[in-house]
């Protein structure tokens, strides 16, 4: 099949790409280096040509409020758009666990927008919602340091590695169009507050980490349901320890 990767430059794209061809599949990654504007729609008629799959795997570059929402609905019609131009017959994209769970943040608020655009934009696809990446977590101890002390939620949290995260949205990009949901998580839930202690540790940073419920997570308050998966969800095989030891 040939498979169009919309960033597919980014953490998960990169990933992404070594395994799809591994499997035999013709592999296209595109982004504005590429000269393709999911805004515009510039150039991606041109790269949609032929294909089967697009895995969509855009982001924002704001997180302000109304910028983040106009990106994810603005991308969205354009690629829906492009896609029925092209015939394509399964569009895949990555979210993000709980992302209806968490209203006061604008950007959980936008990825809804976004899902509810996949949904009514024509074309056959399956959302993947993950869990917070291990790769994020040292972004989010930094975000949350003031002093050389770390304020952490203390809701919980289960991180999920890349490339688990990768490898699904692989299998999901090569079998057929569910038209629905599916969530991924991993194999560990703890604190936000004790992944980021572990994290710290195992890098002998020596920044103290204090645990408070209502420390915010960029910008909302989190509890024990805002950020883990459901029943019935995939759940990846790296635990933090492993990825850590890597």
């Amino acid at each position: 099949m040939k498979i169009v990767v919309i960033g597919g430059h980014g953490l998960i794209g990169t990933k992404l790409q070594p395994i799809l061809a591994a499997r035999g599949h013709q592999v296209i990654p595109v982004s504005r280096g590429t000269g393709v504007d999911v805004l515009t729609g510039a150039g991606l008629d041109e790269a949609l040509t032929g294909a089967d799959v697009v895995v969509d795997l855009t982001n924002s570059p704001s997180w302000e409020d109304q910028a983040v929402l106009d990106f994810f609905t603005t991308a969205g019609a354009q690629i829906a758009k492009a896609e029925k131009t092209a015939g394509v017959r399964h569009h895949v994209a990555l979210s993000i666990a709980g992302t209806d769970r968490v209203p006061d943040s604008g950007y959980l608020r936008a990825k809804v927008a976004q899902e509810q655009a996949i949904k009514d934009g024509g074309v056959p696809y399956t959302i993947v919602r993950a869990t917070q990446f291990h790769e994020f977590v040292p972004g989010i101890a930094d975000w949350s340091t003031v002093d050389g002390v770390v304020r952490m939620s203390t809701g919980a949290f289960q991180p999920v590695a890349g490339d688990d995260v990768a490898e699904t949205v692989a299998d999901v990009a090569v079998g057929p169009a569910a038209n629905e949901t599916i969530e991924l998580g991993g194999p560990e839930t703890a604190p936000m507050a004790d992944f980021v202690r572990r994290y710290l540790t195992a890098r002998g940073d020596s920044r103290t980490v204090e645990g408070d419920p209502k420390a915010p997570y960029f910008g909302a308050v989190i509890d024990d349901t805002s950020l883990i998966t459901g029943p019935g969800a995939r759940i990846g095989r790296t635990t933090f320890a492993q990825w850590l030891a890597r």
